[in-house]
């Protein structure tokens, strides 16, 4: 079948930071907009000036409906509520006008805010969510400080949230885990996260360096990490530990005092725009993560010939890695295991070489092309439904 030049509007909160849905619908939207003609648009909400943090083809437009949702997150939670109310009734508005305008063929949200109303909107097209992260996180109330008002409030936005996905032409997940996350729903398919960039060469895997990527933040397990180093630090004396990631570094900072951690060898940085060149400089890749959608920082690694070593967590790892074939999965969250699989990789060349060229392989089956080519299928096949 001849590719129709399509309409397709993205919708997502920002472009500005170094997040990983900012950086697949990036290279998503340009691959779309450059290799298939398609006619892309992307409309947000937030960081109204700011440029995109990810190369992104002039082919897209960029349309900034500056709600400014991010005030919501120093509010109180009553005062949340209130906000949130205003600024949703705003951006159903303004979003309605804009899909009315454009008449997209596809309007693909990644299920934040405008999933509570995008189905409403009678503009012609075919409505997909994208869905980043896995169902027990979706919408993360924190536990922690929990109450039972927003115990209430998180068991009705499920509900509603289930009546609103059921809605959608379809609903696309990144993994195995996440298809049985929902039993719900018939319209969930399975399409994985590309790897943003092409690899001509692959690291030698001879740099004594551990690089590690992620938000500095609970979810991501740094502080897991800093603790399974204090034990690698010992045995590995000639090896470093460099973490990169957008967030505050100053809880970590103080964590690696208290521990006692060699800061000469273990460095926080902040966010990287140019990953891969990163990887090629290390020779093992630390993913210490609570829980993941997907774990794109694992198919970029393992595409550079890095050997992965991650925690077991909920979704992600486990539909990407076989253990002890091209990485390790570890018992979640057991540091002492944790480390003991670092160290092994470090002491033993031949093993993390042959685990490396695995990894490489592994990683080819999320080539840009082949995951672009099942995102125009679902495409042609819902044009076809019509």
């Amino acid at each position: 079948m001849q590719t129709r030049n399509y309409k397709i509007v993205y919708c997502t909160p920002a472009l500005y930071s170094a997040g990983g849905v900012e950086r697949v619908v990036s290279v998503k939207a340009s691959y779309f907009a450059d290799v298939y003609g398609y006619d892309v648009t992307i409309i947000i909400t937030e960081g109204q000036g700011r440029e995109s943090f990810f190369p992104l083809s002039s082919k897209v437009d960029i349309i900034n409906l500056n709600l400014g949702f991010e005030e919501l997150w120093k509010a109180s939670f009553l005062k949340k509520i209130f906000l949130y109310l205003k600024k949703q009734r705003q951006f159903k508005k303004l979003l309605k006008q804009e899909l009315i305008r454009i008449r997209p063929d596809f309007t693909i949200s990644v299920l934040r805010r405008e999933i509570n109303f995008l189905n409403e909107i009678r503009d012609g097209s075919r409505k997909i969510g994208e869905l980043h992260v896995n169902r027990s996180n979706y919408r993360n109330f924190d536990k922690r400080n929990s109450n039972i008002i927003k115990s209430l409030f998180a068991r009705f936005w499920m509900h509603s949230l289930i009546g609103h996905l059921r809605k959608l032409d379809k609903m696309v997940v990144l993994t195995e885990d996440a298809k049985v996350d929902w039993p719900e729903l018939k319209n969930v398919i399975l399409i994985p996260d590309p790897l943003p960039f092409r690899v001509e060469t692959v690291s030698d895997l001879s740099a004594k360096r551990v690089i590690s990527i992620g938000r500095y933040a609970y979810e991501k397990g740094n502080d897991l990490l800093l603790q399974a180093w204090t034990i690698v630090e010992k045995k590995c004396r000639e090896w470093c530990l460099d973490i990169y990631g957008m967030g505050d570094q100053a809880p970590y900072r103080q964590q690696m005092k208290e521990l006692g951690v060699d800061e000469s060898r273990c460095h926080l940085y902040g966010s990287l725009l140019n990953v891969k060149e990163e990887y090629l400089r290390s020779s093992i890749f630390a993913l210490p993560s609570r829980f993941e959608g997907f774990g794109l920082v694992i198919i970029e690694a393992m595409s550079c010939g890095l050997p992965v070593v991650a925690f077991d967590c909920e979704n992600g790892p486990r539909n990407i890695m076989t253990d002890g074939e091209n990485g390790y999965l570890i018992p979640p969250f057991d540091v002492d295991a944790y480390a003991e699989k670092l160290i092994r990789l470090i002491l033993d060349e031949t093993l993390r070489r042959e685990i490396g060229a695995n990894a490489r392989k592994s990683s080819q089956r999320y080539a840009i092309d082949d995951i672009a080519n099942q995102w125009k299928q679902l495409f042609e096949e819902l044009d076809q439904e019509k």
